[in-house]
């Protein structure tokens, strides 16, 4: 299954991250604590290997508790400050003030040595679509706080948005990369919903999905499906069964297979077939 979606709006995202990189302290970027390395653009690490970097882990609810910790210390040997985030309730979201201040200390000293005291950390925040950007920076920025409007040498439409006094954000849409190498990257990001729904063969990914799940997650499939002798059944006799369970048949009897695909994937999605990490570091690694 060939995955690739690289709209053109993409093309311009990427500029304009190019373009604003030069006006910013420190790059936030979110990936999905399901795919941490998946997750992430390698673009993005290349266009920012010269920035501080904190990694924020989000939708880590959803995740293995286990396999997240192995991911903070994987990336903390990068180099990355790592936070774990859930958007949603804002757990972790307190945690981005005090790492950014900690990787900049020695730049802020020394704005401060030059009489520029109160100047703000300027942080640009990035990641693949879907990956609940949005939700991080409302979350981070709050009710209370406002944007600050446009400054010289942003994009057109682009705002800087106040944190607080000391902390503006720069935002960016979503952006994947012109090319998936590893067709294993482009299945995990459609599994978790970064790709458009539309481009997709939802039969053929959910199948895709149940044989990965029977594999490394079969206890998560057996509790929510009630599933039996999963061991000894393809991804398509499981699909069969699982739609047979919800009873989504249509006439004659047969299973509705594009529903029950759909369903799967939601599900997934959702966290209702658990806290599933699809992937490790020792995948990574080999």
């Amino acid at each position: 299954m060939n995955i690739q979606w690289y709209p053109g709006h993409m093309t311009k995202t990427r500029r304009l991250i190019i373009e604003n990189l030069k006006l910013v302290d420190i790059v936030i970027e979110l990936v999905d604590a399901r795919i941490p390395f998946s997750s992430k653009n390698p673009d993005i690490e290349e266009l920012s290997r010269n920035k501080p970097r904190i990694l924020v882990m989000n939708k880590s609810d959803l995740a293995d508790p286990y396999t997240n910790s192995r991911w903070i210390s994987w990336f903390e040997e990068k180099g990355y400050g790592v936070i774990t985030v859930n958007s949603i309730t804002g757990k972790g979201i307190s945690e981005v003030d005090r790492t950014a201040k900690e990787l900049l200390k020695e730049k802020i000293e020394r704005d401060k040595q030059r009489g520029r005291i109160f100047r703000p950390i300027r942080a640009m925040v990035v990641g693949i679509p879907n990956v609940g950007k949005s939700t991080f920076i409302n979350k981070l920025v709050g009710k209370s706080s406002a944007k600050t409007g446009d400054r010289p040498g942003v994009t057109k439409g682009k705002q800087w948005i106040k944190i607080k006094k000391d902390f503006e954000l720069l935002d960016t849409p979503g952006i994947l990369w012109p090319k998936f190498e590893d067709m294993n990257v482009g299945m995990k990001l459609a599994f978790t919903g970064a790709i458009k729904q539309e481009i997709l063969d939802t039969h053929t990914l959910s199948l895709e999905l149940l044989k990965l799940l029977s594999a490394k997650f079969p206890d998560a499939l057996v509790t929510r499906y009630k599933l039996t002798d999963i061991e000894s059944k393809t991804p398509m006799e499981l699909l069969t069964e699982i739609g047979q369970k919800r009873g989504f048949l249509i006439s004659g009897g047969e299973v509705d297979y594009s529903r029950t695909s759909l369903v799967i994937l939601d599900e997934l999605r959702a966290g209702k077939l658990g806290n599933i990490t699809l992937e490790s570091p020792e995948d990574i690694e080999g």
